[in-house]
């Protein structure tokens, strides 16, 4: 599916489908970190099962408003003890299925929020 942002000052989320997304053109086929303010990061994780505690430790240590948490092909949730460190700071997180974190990170973005949407890119079986 292409998306298209009201707004292209910030960095927006082009298209996705499964196990891939577009990031302002530019394909991405590994889990990835992507923020309104330019941030691009490959998240180590292929898969839900692969997260861990540090993986939302690193996301607080950005400093967004919110975080947009794509969870794969699926809405999954993780346990709230990962979350300690994005509520520690008071951070915002919403889990939702992958498509739809790319869907409301582009709403978020373009309203000039600075918002981080982790994003899990399951490999195709």
């Amino acid at each position: 599916m292409k998306l298209h942002a009201d707004r292209f000052d910030v960095q927006t989320i082009s298209g996705y489908g499964p196990g891939w997304v577009s990031i302002d053109k530019e394909e991405f086929t590994r889990s990835v970190i992507v923020g309104s303010r330019g941030e691009r990061i490959e998240w180590n994780c292929d898969r839900f099962e692969d997260l861990t505690p540090e993986h939302f430790a690193q996301l607080a240590d950005l400093g967004p408003e919110v975080v947009i948490f794509g969870s794969g092909q699926k809405n999954r949730f993780p346990p709230p003890a990962w979350l300690a460190p994005l509520m520690e700071k008071r951070l915002g997180v919403e889990s939702m299925n992958t498509q739809a974190a790319c869907r409301t990170y582009n709403i978020l973005a373009g309203e000039g929020r600075h918002v981080i949407a982790a994003l899990i890119l399951e490999k195709q079986q």
